[in-house]
């Protein structure tokens, strides 16, 4: 399941106190870090980190930028610890498992490799003591590790405010932070100019230059795979000094990228922040200028992205003029004031539409929230948000999150269908609020279509379709295999592939609810077909490790189709599956031996990256002689 797909370069980006856990992020593992601050940055933050304590021991203005955590509100800033003294050249997950194996499970970790320390959050204090109880004067790889207690991070509007007060006010010819004139000439560009950049940043790359761009990020992903497998498998260098000898130093070949058919108004699913416009306008729905850690809270509306539908757009345009009749404010992210905070719109190639209203109800009554959900299905049924087609309405209750779960938050159903509907491949699906679907339907007809070429199917096989959503893949193959075994995680999903299954009139289709981690082995156990494969979908930072494990452990599964949004981010999933077998690890081995990418997001430099994996069999003669070390 994908809760969101890439509103990264789409919507607000929540503050540090509201977003602890990606959504993206399987349960048992931990949000990948964004990306490699430089030195500079490095030194930056951890003399803030120092700075901290000195700061929040005064009062007024200093300490303002860290009052974020004297509320109820979760954030696990306040149980955070500084591991120092670490070994060179590990990576985050390194770190990661070297935790998970000591019974040690953080909530966020922000790794320093270059610095050789780690700041490391838990959901709680006794989580945060457990590991600092452990870890301390625990040996690795040589060095003795340390742990202390680490200050939250500053609030970063209110740091940004706070150093430009003080520029203001210093002497004539104060220096300006690093990257500052860049930023400066971006805010002086026309507003649509300033959002294109933010949310579509190839918008004015040429299209077939953007497809190039990709695919040489796909190649670098095989590159580094390849590297890893001679690192962790001495038994497939043979075979893996033949495959760099024929595919120009990687491990498989990588197919020519498969364009998007569509590249303008190809969302099917928008999640827009609601907030003050960078032109001065209240109330103003669309995305943000930059994210909230980089001191910026400034909206613009989408009337003039590339990538957004009509039909979204006329949704957002009537929706901005309900609210600004309404006495309710926006809701602020630094003072966690007001109550409109966002609005997801949905759309379908058959004309359908709907829309989720996010609102924090603060103090409330029930009355006068009744009467608000009352407002909004007259304006959109009888008022002038009737011209914005609107088929499905729903409003949810957005508070402050207390602790750190991560589960969906109920839909209240204000009016229209309960579900909107899509045709994909010439099959019917219907989509719930809170449920999976590829944001861009023409090109995922590319991507299935594909999936099912490398899947080699035929009427004796069975298909696990693992990270499911609505059951498109599976549903998809249904009528060329056996049999088909989804599961997915969000039950909403589960009971929408269910529906899908029976519109379709398909029985070999059956759905399970749950943690892949957790369904997956006993469902593998009881599957006694000879002929298995795998076509995994997960989020972004891949899949859980128990999952691999157990896909390794099950050796009639001979192939997997592994579907990554972040490649990058799955970079450890790979490896696992391509290890040498051990006490951990058990089974034998697979190896990619085809790769290629699908433009599922035209104007940004995400794609979908598709690899079949096939098991070793060191039955055959050639594979008996790569087993040899």
């Amino acid at each position: 399941m994908k809760n969101t797909e890439y509103q990264c370069d789409l919507t607000a980006q929540s503050k540090m106190t509201d977003v602890a856990v990606d959504k993206n992020v399987p349960t048992g593992s931990l949000p990948s870090p964004e990306k490699e601050p430089d030195d500079l940055m490095l030194m930056e933050e951890k003399n803030e980190e120092n700075q901290t304590e000195a700061a929040a021991e005064g009062e007024g203005a200093a300490s303002d930028v860290y009052r974020y955590i004297k509320g109820d509100l979760f954030t696990s800033e306040i149980f955070k610890v500084e591991i120092q003294n670490l070994p060179k050249y590990i990576g985050f997950n390194d770190l990661k498992k070297f935790l998970n194996k000591h019974g040690i499970n953080p909530h966020k970790i922000k790794l320093f490799s270059r610095q050789m320390f780690a700041f490391v959050t838990f959901k709680n204090q006794e989580e945060r003591d457990k590991a600092m109880k452990a870890v301390h004067g625990m040996q690795w790889k040589s060095k003795v590790l340390s742990v202390r207690l680490a200050k939250p991070k500053a609030d970063p509007i209110l740091k940004k405010r706070k150093q430009e007060e003080e520029t203001e006010g210093g002497p004539p010819g104060a220096k300006r932070a690093a990257g500052g004139q860049e930023v400066e000439e971006d805010e002086e560009k026309p507003l649509d100019i300033q959002i294109a950049n933010a949310v579509t940043p190839l918008w004015n790359v040429p299209y077939e230059e953007q497809l190039k761009r990709k695919e040489k990020e796909v190649e670098g992903v095989l590159l580094k795979l390849t590297r890893e497998i001679g690192n962790n498998n001495k038994a497939m260098l043979p075979w893996l000094f033949v495959q760099k000898e024929k595919h120009n130093k990687m491990c498989c070949p990588l197919e020519a990228i498969r364009p998007s058919p569509v590249q303008t108004e190809y969302r099917n699913k928008c999640e827009f922040v609601i907030g003050v416009g960078a032109d001065g306008e209240d109330k103003t729905v669309g995305f943000r200028l930059g994210k909230y850690k980089g001191g910026s809270c400034a909206v613009v509306s989408p009337s003039e992205t590339t990538h957004v539908s009509s039909e979204a757009k006329r949704v957002v345009q009537e929706f901005q003029q309900f609210i600004r009749t309404t006495p309710y404010a926006v809701y602020s992210p630094e003072t966690y004031e007001g109550h409109w905070r966002q609005l997801t719109v949905r759309t379908s190639r058959i004309k359908q539409t709907m829309a989720i209203v996010f609102f924090n109800p603060q103090k409330l009554q029930e009355e006068e929230l009744e009467e608000l959900k009352r407002n909004l299905r007259q304006y959109f049924t009888e008022g002038e948000g009737k011209e914005s087609g609107l088929t499905s309405l729903y409003f949810v209750r957005m508070g402050q999150r207390t602790s750190a779960g991560t589960e969906d938050l109920p839909c209240e159903h204000v009016t229209g269908e309960e579900c909107i509907h899509e045709e994909l491949l010439g099959l019917k699906f219907r989509i719930s609020p809170h449920s999976f679907f590829q944001t861009n339907t023409p090109a995922a007809e590319v991507l299935y279509s594909a999936v099912g070429e490398w899947a080699q199917l035929d009427q004796d096989s069975t298909v696990l379709d693992v990270c499911c959503g609505t059951g498109t893949i599976g549903i998809s193959l249904a009528k060329r295999v056996k049999k088909v075994i989804g599961i997915e995680l969000c039950q909403e999903a589960v009971q929408d592939a269910k529906a899908n299954a029976e519109a379709n009139g398909l029985t070999n289709v059956v759905f399970h609810c749950g943690k892949a981690e957790d369904v997956l082995p006993s469902v593998l156990n009881a599957v006694v077909s000879p002929n298995v494969t795998a076509i995994v979908d997960p989020p972004r930072a891949g899949l859980h490790s128990k999952v691999i494990l157990a896909i390794r452990r099950a050796e009639h599964l001979k192939r997997l189709v592994y579907v990554a949004c972040n490649a990058k981010a799955a970079m450890n999933n790979f490896i696992d599956l391509c290890r040498a077998p051990s006490n951990r690890v058990r089974g034998a081995a697979f190896r990619p031996v085809r790769a290629m990418a699908v433009d599922l997001f035209p104007q940004t430099m995400h794609c979908e990256t598709i690899l079949l994996f096939e098991r070793v069999d060191y039955s055959s003669n050639t594979d008996s002689q790569t087993a040899e070390t």
